[in-house]
């Protein structure tokens, strides 16, 4: 008779020392932010992206996603060029991170990026790449590869 393996279930909060662990994960960009949603389950979902075409209306909205759903880190795409130097992009994303940081009190954790977009924009056929970058489903998606490596390396999965 098969006796299937016993599996050792884990709660992830108390084994990392953190309990209720809430993330919001962002991509930042000129035109949308992406925006995903993970915890200390381990798993980053995907969220909608804020699209506003007014820099204050996309923040305000941010706001009102931080507000509502009451994250306890924050975690943003940090853009460092391939060479791993810092650009004008990465500067920007590092004051994006210093309001965040003072504007809500949390910790806000900087995930380097770097090909997530691309990644992201890979999973969706070529013929409709045009029509969804506008909708944010890309922005969002690269979210949530930041903010899934983000949670990987605070809870690694648990093999064998």
């Amino acid at each position: 008779m098969f006796k299937a393996p016993q599996m050792k279930l884990r709660p992830r909060a108390r084994v990392a020392g953190i309990g209720g662990m809430r993330c919001l994960g962002i991509d930042h960009g000129s035109r949308r932010i992406g925006l995903s949603y993970g915890d200390e389950l381990g798993v980053a979902t995907p969220l909608p992206a804020l699209t506003e075409a007014d820099d204050a209306k996309r923040w305000l909205a941010l706001v009102a996603v931080v507000k509502q759903r009451r994250p306890t880190d924050l975690v943003i795409g940090y853009p460092i060029n391939m060479d791993e130097t810092v650009g004008a992009k990465a500067k920007e994303i590092e004051g994006v991170a210093a309001r965040l940081r003072e504007q809500f009190n949390l910790p806000v954790h900087l995930v380097d990026e770097r090909l997530t977009s691309y990644e992201a924009e890979s999973t969706i056929a070529k013929s409709k790449r045009r029509a969804v970058r506008a909708s944010g489903i890309i922005d969002s998606r690269a979210a949530t590869l930041i903010l899934q490596d983000f949670l990987n390396e605070k809870f690694p999965p648990d093999v064998g």
